[in-house]
């Protein structure tokens, strides 16, 4: 099956479409749990000194290229 993905994607690629794939088959409520299941967050801060900044936190959604 391989053979079908291998020339064009890479792995992570195949199986961010055949998610994407899967969510949009999805009934209306399961595929809202399952979009907000998507999101992903990142809490970053810029250390000085020794010493911690403010912590940052940014809010996105995975895209498939």
């Amino acid at each position: 099956m391989s053979q079908f993905w291998k020339p064009t994607f890479t792995y992570l690629q195949y199986a961010q479409v055949c998610a994407r794939a899967v969510r949009n088959s999805l009934k209306e409520e399961a595929r809202v749990v399952a979009i907000r299941r998507d999101e992903q967050g990142l809490k970053y801060a810029k250390w000085e000194a020794g010493k911690q900044g403010e912590i940052k936190n940014t809010v996105g959604t995975r895209t498939a290229a």
